[in-house]
């Protein structure tokens, strides 16, 4: 026996099972070389022939309570947790002070996450022997796992204290110390354990973690590499490198990731998850609902897959499942500010904006300092029209992150909204200088109120478009098809009700020629059953409701229709689906109408615009090819309505006396430049007010004080509440000059205007949405009210306010001009765009790719 013991001590494991077993031939009842051999099965990994080694031991000695902590550490190595446990407390019953088997037992308690049963073994153990560095290691585990990090921390410094050199103790404190965001230190302890124990995968793992924390995901990924290079078949750093590689951005190579450690383990619940959101990032969005199912059918506690499953089910319009999905991680994890923010976003969605801000505030009464909260936060009261809060909201979001993508923009804009001008100038050269690095610092849209340059715009697009909706190449190629007897047109929008788009579109819609064009509607806002709704519908082929439907379902419905040229009418403004185009609804995409400027996108193939809006020499500014129709871009529908009601000045607040300029556009288009000028003309002009579209109180109120820093009476600044369209179309007549901004035109203000009798001034600007006005003039032959510079702008106004009979020569000409001129003759329009359409479908019949196409008069 003494030779088969020291043979096993010196590890010549085979020559000490010959001795053991030759013993037990002649002595089958020997404890001890049983017990051995089920050591020497526990050393090999065999941890089954172990157990029933230990079991034919214990018949013999039952009370022998090394050999029951020893079988319950082979029971654990097998999983059997359970018995593992209920070995060590055999143990400990023989054995009370048994430390080793008191700090066993932890471990074995902590894999069944009893954690705080865990914790109070390891203090038992330390109770006996007090300088036990593996149970003040584990416990310091336990305590992490309890969300006490800082204890945690103590435990681990606690037992490094006795052993400096433990690596997996200076391990665990790394992973404690990130737990807390101390991530430098974290880093420098995992460092510290690779010193000590170079080959430790764990630590390289964990490490990598905590350079993705610091956003350094090249070393993370180089980290990750080395673990794997030690142990191939790690499937939580397989998983966690796909983390890397998708803050690269390389998610098809983090897919890869993911799928070989799911080959290792396929039953990993969290590489599930992980998969999925790459699934998720690729558009991929039933296979990324598949992988979260899979990993809760595994976990079914797993809120994190929950809150994730949301965001696809989200993404694939299915909003009301994807409610229920953050319900449900709520009900695991009531704390779980992610999914409350997600829950939130879902509740904007469907409108529910009172709801969506109170998980907004619940998210962030769990984490004040939670950015996106903060952001999301913003948006629904920017949507409940509560723009000071909502500038409140996102400022405290730069304040935490001045960096976050777009947020900068949104933030501006919402100023603009409510005319706060405190350091707007030189906030808009920050926002320009931003845009010119190429960094995500505004949405487009809002960079068309803020700038007059063509390809700062562009820029904004291009920026936006590779960020949230690049090309994606989820459907294959379009084949072409043969010719149609009539040219497909898709017109998609989310405006088809009563709204601007509509109220201009509505009487082209009914005045296409339906014997060489067959039009689809595919309407993606709110349900509505009011008058211009059900006016839009009856004008189409089909009027497909697709609001519930995905980005690419909505594309395939597209394909499978055969459409011809998708329309967008909505670009980049609220509710738009730009992904929708991302997957190429058809073979021929066309912006028009509802984005006054470039998408940026190479897959929108044209904007329809005129030779005012984009002279030739502004070509390069612009992503898409110029359809050129001979007039204006903008169609009228010549059946709006102005109420017969008669207004007196009184009845809208408006002084008895003196002459009425107004400008009825959105108060964000209102700059101090602009503002400055104004204030001048009415300086200028005694006795004569400045009649404003009420926005908001915030607004108007800002207005005011301007006006008074400005040396004019705040009096003087009359605000109108919103009316319904023929209402605010008949108090047009009250009103004697029009007065337009720069760098954002009145657009269909201005068309309004012009309907009513009212003239327009405008100065020309160099962007699209800058050049509108003047547009909408030429076509009516007003050509004498665009003006080329401010101060003529300004010469201009106060000349008409003060010469009388220029004035009303001007009326009298746009009196006789309405119907006998361009602008409000739909029937033409109609040609005139339908021949717009024909020259793109016959380059593409003819394999030609999309060019510049001038619309003859």
């Amino acid at each position: 026996m003494q030779a088969a013991f020291a043979l096993h001590r010196q590890g010549k494991f085979d020559q000490a099972e010959v001795l053991y077993q030759e013993i037990l031939k002649s002595q089958p009842r020997h404890f001890d070389a049983l017990r051995l051999l089920a050591t020497i099965a526990t050393q090999r990994k065999n941890s089954a022939l172990a157990v029933e080694l230990f079991d034919r031991a214990l018949a013999i000695k039952p009370d022998h309570a090394e050999a029951l902590n020893n079988r319950g550490n082979a029971l654990r190595d097998l999983k059997r947790l359970d018995k593992a446990v209920e070995s060590y407390d055999r143990a400990l019953a023989i054995k009370a002070d048994y430390a080793e088997a008191h700090y066993n037992r932890g471990n074995g308690l902590r894999a069944l996450q009893r954690h705080e049963e865990a914790l109070n073994s390891y203090d038992r153990a330390l109770a006996i022997k007090p300088d036990y560095a593996k149970a003040l290691s584990n416990r310091g585990n336990a305590l992490l796992d309890l969300k006490r990090h800082q204890e945690a921390l103590d435990s681990y410094g606690r037992a490094l204290k006795i052993k400096p050199d433990y690596a997996e103790a200076l391990n665990n404190r790394g992973s404690a110390l990130r737990e807390l965001k101390r991530l430098e230190e974290a880093l420098e302890s995992f460092d510290r354990a690779l010193k000590i124990k170079s080959d430790y995968a764990e630590a390289l793992k964990n490490r990598g973690n905590a350079l993705r924390d610091l956003r350094r995901p090249e070393e993370a990924l180089d980290s990750y590499d080395r673990a794997l290079k030690i142990k191939p078949d790690y499937a939580e750093a397989l998983s966690d490198r796909g983390n890397a590689l998708g803050a690269l951005k390389r998610t098809e190579e983090a897919l890869e990731s993911y799928g070989r450690a799911l080959a290792i383990e396929p039953n990993y619940p969290e590489a599930l998850n992980n998969r999925g959101n790459a699934l998720r990032e690729l558009k991929r969005l039933e296979e990324a609902l598949e992988s979260y199912d899979r990993a809760l059918k595994i976990k079914p506690d797993y809120a994190e897959a929950l809150s994730d499953r949301g965001n696809a089910l989200g993404d694939l319009k299915r909003t009301e499942e994807a409610l229920e999905s953050y319900g449900r991680a709520l009900a695991i994890k009531p704390n779980y500010p992610e999914a409350l923010n997600n829950r939130g976003n879902a509740l904007r969605e469907l409108k529910r904006l009172d709801e969506a801000l109170e998980s907004f505030d619940r998210a962030l009464k769990i984490n004040p300092d939670y950015v996106v909260a903060h952001h999301n936060r913003g948006a629904a009261l920017h949507d409940l029209k509560r723009f000071g809060e909502a500038l409140e909201s996102y400022g405290r979001a730069l304040r935490i992150k001045p960096d976050l993508e777009f947020l900068f923009g949104y933030w501006l804009f919402i100023k603009m909204k409510v005319c706060d001008w405190s350091d707007l100038e030189s906030q808009f050269v920050q926002l320009f200088e931003r845009i010119e690095h190429e960094e995500k610092a505004s949405a487009p849209f809002p960079v068309l109120a803020m700038s007059d340059s063509p390809a700062l715009q562009r820029k904004a697009a291009e920026i936006w478009v590779r960020a949230k909706c690049p090309r994606s190449n989820a459907l294959p190629k379009i084949a072409t098809r043969p010719i149609h007897n009539k040219i497909r047109i898709g017109y998609f929008s989310a405006d088809l009700h009563n709204h601007a788009t509509a109220n201009l579109m509505a009487e082209l819609f009914e005045t296409h020629d339906k014997s060489k064009f067959e039009l689809t509607a595919f309407s993606f806002g709110p349900e509505k059953s009011d008058v211009m709704r059900k006016r839009v519908a009856g004008a189409f082929d089909r009027f497909i409701d697709v609001r519930t439907r995905s980005d690419r379902d909505v594309a395939i419905l597209a394909r499978s229709l055969e459409i011809d040229i998708a329309v967008d009418l909505k670009g980049f403004t609220q509710d738009s689906r730009a992904g929708v185009f991302a997957m190429r609804a058809a073979p021929l995409q066309v912006s028009y109408l509802g984005y006054p400027g470039t998408m940026g996108a190479d897959y929108i193939d044209y904007l329809i615009a005129d030779p005012t809006l984009i002279p030739e020499s502004h070509q390069n500014d612009y992503a898409e090819k110029i359809a050129y129709l001979p007039n204006c871009y903008q169609v009228n529908d010549v059946k709006r309505r102005i109420a017969e009601e008669e207004f007196s000045r009184a009845d809208l607040g408006l002084p008895q006396r003196g002459f009425v300029f107004c400008c009825f556009n959105n108060n964000f288009k209102i700059t101090p430049d602009t503002f400055d000028r104004w204030m001048r003309i009415l300086k200028r002009v005694e006795g004569s007010v400045l009649w404003l579209f009420e926005d908001n109180a915030e607004a108007s109120s800002n207005l005011r004080k301007e006006a008074l820093l400005r040396g004019v009476d705040a009096d003087r600044l009359i605000f109108a509440k919103r009316l319904e369209l023929p209402e605010h179309l008949a108090r047009h007549r009250q009103a004697d000059l029009f007065l337009d901004t720069l760098p954002y035109n009145a657009h269909t203000t201005a068309s309004d205007a012009l309907w009513t009798g009212l003239p327009v001034l405008t100065c020309l600007g160099e962007t699209f949405a800058g050049r509108v006005a003047a547009s909408l003039l030429n076509a009516i032959h007003l050509p004498e009210l665009i003006t080329s510079a401010p101060e003529a702008y300004e010469a201009l106004a106060i000349e008409l306010a003060m010469n009388p009979d220029k004035l009303r020569s001007i009326k009298q000409k746009l009196a006789s001009n309405r119907l006998a001129t361009p602008l409000f003759d739909t029937q033409l329009f109609a040609r005139h765009i339908e021949a717009a359409y024909t020259a793109m479908y016959e380059r593409y019949q003819a394999d030609l790719a999309p060019e510049h196409i001038h619309v003859q008069a």
